[in-house]
Parts: C-alpha cells; sequence; structure tokens
C-alpha cells in the first residue's frame, strides 16, 4: 500500500525535506491503473516557514509501459543470442569482448566470464587472420555489414576452429 508511503512524503514535505521523483500507482475509480512520479516541495512564507507543501504529479503510464515492454524485448533478444545455434559475440568499440553466447563458449571451451573484457582480435584470434578480422569489425563497428565471413579462434586449449 503506497499511502503510507505518500503520506511519508507529504510529511517530510512538511518539515521542510523535499521528494524528488517518487513513483507510486494510483488506481482510478474504475480500477485502472495510472503510474504516477511525484516530486514535494515544502512551500515557504517570506521568513523561511514552511506553510504548506506543492505537490506536482506527472502521469508516467505509457513512460512505464514503454519501459517494461523494452526490458521484455531485450531479455527475450539476450535469450536468443544465448541458446542460438551459432557463435555470437560482440565487441564495443575498443575490440574488446562484450558479447558471447553459449554456442561460442561450447565451440571454445572459453566461458563467457573468461573472455568478457578481453580483446576479441588480439587474443583469439589466430595471427595470419588478425589483420582481416580487425577490418571486418572495424567496417562493422561503422555499419558497414560483411557476409559470410569465416575465420579461425583459438579455443582453451590452443586449438583452431572455424567459425
Amino acid at each position: 500500500d503506497f499511502r503510507s508511503t505518500v503520506s511519508e512524503v507529504l510529511e517530510n514535505a512538511l518539515k521542510g525535506r523535499g521528494t524528488a521523483n517518487f513513483e507510486f500507482p494510483l488506481y482510478t475509480k474504475d480500477k485502472r491503473r495510472v503510474d504516477v512520479l511525484l516530486n514535494a516541495t515544502p512551500r515557504l512564507d517570506a521568513n523561511g516557514n514552511v506553510v504548506g507543501v506543492i505537490g506536482v504529479g506527472q502521469d508516467i503510464t505509457a513512460r512505464k509501459l514503454f519501459e517494461e515492454e523494452k526490458t521484455r524485448v531485450a531479455k527475450e533478444l539476450q535469450t536468443f543470442i544465448d541458446t542460438a545455434n551459432a557463435p555470437i559475440f560482440g565487441i564495443d568499440d575498443k575490440g574488446l569482448v562484450n558479447e558471447w553466447n553459449n554456442k561460442a563458449a561450447e565451440i571454445t571451451g572459453f566461458s563467457r566470464e573468461q573472455v568478457i573484457g578481453r580483446s576479441l582480435v588480439k587474443d583469439f584470434i589466430t595471427e595470419e587472420y588478425r589483420v582481416s578480422v580487425r577490418d571486418v569489425l572495424d567496417k562493422a563497428l561503422k555499419g558497414v555489414g560483411t557476409a559470410n565471413f569465416e575465420f579461425p579462434l583459438y579455443t582453451v586449449d590452443g586449438q583452431r576452429v572455424e567459425v
């Protein structure tokens, strides 16, 4: 029940302590939920005494629904990446691994934890492919795609595996 918490926010404002960005649900007469963002600020007289509270509530229902949908889609995509039957890896703009799915871990023997934050090209690509892989990755980071580029990765035991 948020009634007691909202009361506390308003009481704090009456004591001179404002509250910013407090979120809580309200329910309309027809039982529809409305998410509200509340800011409560003490209202002061000319002498600095608290004489009331200025409360501003904003309906953030649409934003909350969008955030929930975005979170749901992100989880769905992460599940797809994790369970894909192909190795999927990602790098940041410095070439450091920031994604390594289950299939990549399975075929290389390197767990996600072992590769995250390491240089993909320097640490996992065989030497004769480093320049070409770096070029493909640089293009990808600039939005230029490359289809069906195969290259070998090192496995945990130093073997080569084609991906």
